[in-house]
C-alpha cells in the first residue's frame, strides 16, 4: 500500500493491500478502501466503501459503494448513497441521492438526478466527433439495460425508459419511452 505524503485519513479508516493513495487526497472516517484501489486528488467523505478502482480528481460524497472494477474520471461528483458497481464509469458528471450505475455503464458529461437506476450498458453518447454534449436525467427515472442517451437531451422526472432503446429527443415527466425496432423473426434457408 502505497499513501502519499500529502494525504489525509480519518479516524477507523481501512485502507487494504495494493492500494494507491496519491496527491492531495482526502478520505474521512470509517471507510473502508481496497483492495486494489488508486485514488488521486479526490475528496471522499465518510462511510465510504472503495474496490477494484480507480478515482481522480472526484468528489464522494457520504455513504457512496464504488466497484468492483469502477473508473471515476476527473470532475466527477457522485452525491450521497450513489452506487457506481462493476466496470462502470463516470466522467465530468454528477451522480444525485440515491442513484445506481451498477453494471457496464458509462456516464460521461452528465447530469443524474436523485434516486435514479441506470440499467446495465447504458451510455451516454456525450461525442459527436467534434463537440460534448450533456445529457441530464432528472429525479427517479428508471434506465433500462442497453439503452444509449444520444446529447444533447434531457430526461424529465418519473420517466421510464425501456431496455435497448436509442434516446434522441428530449422526454416530458411520467412518460414511458420506447425507441427500438420491433422484433421480426424469419424462417432461415438451410
Amino acid at each position: 500500500t502505497y499513501i502519499d505524503s500529502d494525504v489525509v485519513i480519518g479516524q477507523d479508516t481501512i485502507i487494504k493491500p495494493n492500494t494507491f493513495i496519491e496527491g492531495e487526497t482526502k478520505i474521512g472516517k470509517n471507510c473502508i478502501i481496497g483492495p486494489a484501489t488508486t485514488i488521486t486528488d479526490s475528496i471522499i467523505k465518510d462511510n465510504i466503501f472503495i474496490t477494484y478502482s480507480y478515482i481522480e480528481e472526484s468528489e464522494i460524497e457520504k455513504g457512496v459503494k464504488i466497484g468492483p472494477f469502477a473508473h471515476i474520471r476527473p470532475k466527477s461528483i457522485l452525491k450521497e448513497n450513489v452506487k457506481v458497481g462493476n466496470f462502470s464509469e463516470v466522467k465530468k458528471s454528477v451522480v444525485g441521492y440515491g442513484s445506481k450505475v451498477n453494471h457496464l455503464s458509462y456516464i460521461g458529461d452528465a447530469k443524474v438526478g436523485k434516486n435514479v437506476n441506470i440499467g446495465a450498458g447504458t451510455i451516454t453518447c456525450n461525442y459527436d466527433g467534434k463537440n460534448k454534449f450533456q445529457t441530464v436525467i432528472s429525479d427517479d427515472v428508471f434506465v433500462g439495460s442497453n439503452v444509449n442517451l444520444v446529447a444533447p437531451v434531457n430526461i424529465g422526472k418519473k420517466v421510464l425508459i425501456a431496455a435497448g432503446s436509442t434516446i434522441t429527443d428530449n422526454v416530458s415527466p411520467n412518460k414511458l419511452t420506447i425507441a427500438r425496432a420491433r422484433q421480426v423473426v424469419k424462417v432461415r434457408k438451410k
